[in-house]
């Protein structure tokens, strides 16, 4: 088979498991938009690849997906170089995001880790320094069993060894939780008292 073929076998082979993993994402976009339309914050990260998925879901957020609505307070802790450098140099790159998470996080806010292995020592302790915090924790993982997916509260596992597959799925998924997070939100002309009628509701 040729590079084609054998990539979409395997999207294809993990597309029905997948289905059955993403029922969560319509219950996280409910809460993202409940949670952040009410003055909360998402935090979220990742490493290489899904570094560039942590940003993109950021951007979703704080932009929008499709239809106007009320800008949402998401935070991706990959693009400042200098905190980045800075801590990784000071503290480690094992503390780069569990550093940022202290500083950023509030109590009740939700930490977002993406991962492809799910062993990432600093996403791990970046969970952890979120618990510590009074956080909810959720995960966008490959297969199980993994510590990011056991450590935290929620993990959506994409059931694929094959990383390039599992990152496909995760943007599938940040566009999925999106759709649900605008679904549950109002056009911006509404007003404040309105809009958390319906996200309430």
């Amino acid at each position: 088979m040729n590079p084609i073929d054998v990539h979409l076998t395997g999207l294809v082979q993990a597309l029905l498991p997948y289905r059955e993993q993403a029922g969560r994402l319509a219950r996280w976009g409910a809460t993202l938009a409940r949670h952040l339309s009410g003055g909360g914050r998402l935090l979220v990260a990742g490493n290489g690849g899904s570094a560039a998925e942590a940003q993109h879901l950021a951007a979703e957020l704080v932009g929008k997906l499709r239809e106007d609505r009320i800008p949402l307070s998401a935070i991706a802790l990959t693009p400042d170089s200098s905190a980045v450098t800075a801590i990784s140099n000071d503290y480690g790159f094992e503390e780069v995001f569990a550093r940022q998470v202290r500083a950023h996080g509030r109590r009740d806010d939700i930490l977002l880790l993406l991962s492809t292995s799910g062993r990432s020592p600093n996403l791990v302790a970046a969970a952890r320094a979120a618990e510590e915090i009074g956080m909810r924790t959720w995960a966008m993982v490959g297969e199980r069993p993994n510590p990011l997916a056991d450590i935290c509260h929620e993990a959506l596992c994409c059931p694929s060894p094959d990383s390039q597959v599992v990152q496909e799925l995760h943007l599938v998924s940040v566009h999925v939780m999106c759709e649900y997070v605008d679904r549950h939100l109002a056009p911006s002309d509404l007003g404040r008292d309105e809009l958390e009628e319906m996200v309430s509701a």
